[in-house]
């Protein structure tokens, strides 16, 4: 059971502040980027006292308070209380959360403690923070991130403004594709990265308030109404922690770089590089030796010293074509030429999702199912869009279109097939057996409603992001805003053909 705040009339918030509908955000925001700006510069100069100093500033500011809370009010978690059942849903009470942010007296409360499943059937843990301790969070995480995004490593691409994996795959890509590129490469897992960081190591490293930190680190969760204390890990869940992490395997490469750098320009055939989403990491090497006597343990000198440690069933030296799985895509060499495909396991896992969805639904209207199934088809394709995945793509809308028809034909077992194909199948254009229906408008007309395809989905390569972008340098603002632009262009085309593809008008009969 969730508890808010008492309503108020919305100018009556009882902290002096204007109501959240009245705020001038593009100056918040700009103010905020202000001192981010400042934080960075000091950050490249190695000024560390200004960085404590502009951190001071920014998360005692009004504006970043206001940023910190619109932040957790308006994801996706919104409407998840922390233990104390406590949501901010009114105006009044976002008011009042902005006036709570004080550093003097601040004592976080434990973490709620829920389970979500994993793909291998196991319980991943995550921490709920109470509304106030992620505001809090969100609040040193706008003084963090710029420290972060200055010192980060170049190829490093998880949990990170304006990176993605389409951005980690792409530098795949430019790995293997080179007809000279190494052939062997280390697969990485680290053996439960957030639950087991080193407390010690990240109060030691980390640039912010240590007393914050130290209470977040320290404030222990509550699972079936029992506590229980927390010596090790940061919380998955908490705001502040994909930030933490990054901050904790950021110098992995530059570790590599410095063990091995000169040797690749003087021997070539060691070549090692990273690529690393959030704790996802491979290393490429010319041989397996090289790989297992002088790579792999420098990793692991690395992770030892963060109170990490490397995964003895997942972590394995693959050759090129054998090909491995990264993020969801298969790299993998074939005679010679690189293809980069949707793996078999993310196939699979989208395949049991959505005979999940239509299993779920063995009553529900033709056009109901449609539009739960939309959503799910369209994101998956989406993310795959990138790379080599047209037969794939033919491949998944086969098997969702047999689906489709086992579900049409079990809601009429007395009728023949041919009945059950006009009832729910049409031809559209060159294509048949498109499953969808009419939908009626208020003004008369009708219009189909079919399922997405993914085969219509053009393949469209990623550009990149450059290795040393940074969003909070002003030298980078003309390359984000240009990859900005070409974004929304390639979003609204994106929308219009999803919107072709899925509703089709007709005049009114």
């Amino acid at each position: 059971m969730t508890v808010d705040e008492p309503t108020a009339p919305a100018a009556r918030t009882g902290t002096g502040a204007p109501p959240h509908s009245e705020v001038d955000w593009t100056k918040i925001h700009r103010e905020v980027r202000g001192l981010q700006v400042r934080i960075a510069k000091a950050t490249q100069e190695g000024r560390w006292g200004k960085v404590k100093a502009l951190q001071h500033l920014l998360t005692r500011s009004y504006s970043g308070k206001m940023l910190a809370v619109k932040r957790v009010t308006e994801n996706r978690g919104k409407n998840t209380p922390g233990v104390d059942g406590a949501i901010w849903r009114t105006p009044v009470a976002k008011s009042r959360g902005v006036a709570s942010l004080r550093r003097h007296g601040y004592q976080p409360m434990p973490l709620r403690r829920v389970y979500i499943p994993k793909s291998n059937g196991k319980k991943r843990p995550l921490g709920i923070p109470t509304m106030k301790d992620r505001a809090m969070q969100a609040l040193w995480k706008l003084a963090l991130e710029p420290v972060a995004e200055t010192t980060a490593d170049p190829n490093s691409y998880g949990f990170r403004p304006e990176r993605s994996t389409a951005d980690a795959i792409g530098q795949c890509f430019n790995l293997w594709a080179r007809s000279n590129a190494v052939e062997w490469i280390l697969e990485g897992d680290i053996r439960g990265c957030f639950d087991n960081i080193s407390h010690e190591w990240l109060l030691k490293n980390v640039p912010m308030d240590r007393e914050i930190l130290r209470k977040w680190l320290k404030a222990g969760f509550i699972d079936e109404n029992t506590f229980y204390a927390t010596e090790d890990g940061t919380p998955q869940g908490g705001i502040i922690s994909p930030v933490l992490a990054n901050m904790t395997l950021d110098g992995l490469e530059a570790t590599l770089h410095a063990r091995f750098g000169k040797r690749c320009r003087a021997q070539p055939w060691y070549r090692v590089h990273v690529v690393r989403y959030a704790d996802d990491f491979i290393v490429t090497g010319a041989t397996k030796e090289i790989l297992e006597t002088e790579v792999r343990p420098v990793v692991e000198q690395f992770m030892a010293t963060r109170g990490l440690e490397l995964s003895e069933e997942k972590t394995r030296i693959t050759h090129i074509e054998e090909g491995f799985d990264f993020l969801g895509q298969n790299v993998r060499r074939y005679n010679g030429k690189l293809l980069i495909k949707p793996s078999k396991k993310n196939v699979k896992t989208f395949l049991g999702k959505v005979r999940g969805v239509v299993k779920a639904n063995k009553t529900a209207h033709q056009r109901s199912l449609i539009l739960l199934l939309n959503p799910i088809i369209r994101g998956w394709a989406q993310y795959h869009r990138h790379v080599v995945a047209s037969k794939t793509f033919a491949a998944v809308d086969h098997w969702i279109w047999r689906t489709l028809w086992y579900w049409s034909k079990r809601r009429h077992p007395d009728k023949s097939a041919q009945w059950v194909m006009e009832k729910y199948f049409r031809t559209r254009r060159s294509r048949t057996w498109v499953f969808g229906t009419r939908m009626r408008l208020p003004d008369g007309s009708t219009r189909w409603v079919d399922l997405y395809l993914a085969a219509e989905l053009p393949i469209r390569r990623h550009p990149k992001i450059r290795r040393d972008a940074n969003p909070f340098d002003p030298t980078w603002d003309a390359y984000f805003a240009q990859r900005r632009h070409s974004r929304v262009e390639t979003s609204r085309t994106a929308r219009a053909e999803d919107r072709v593809a899925t509703f089709r008008h007709e005049p009114k009969a």
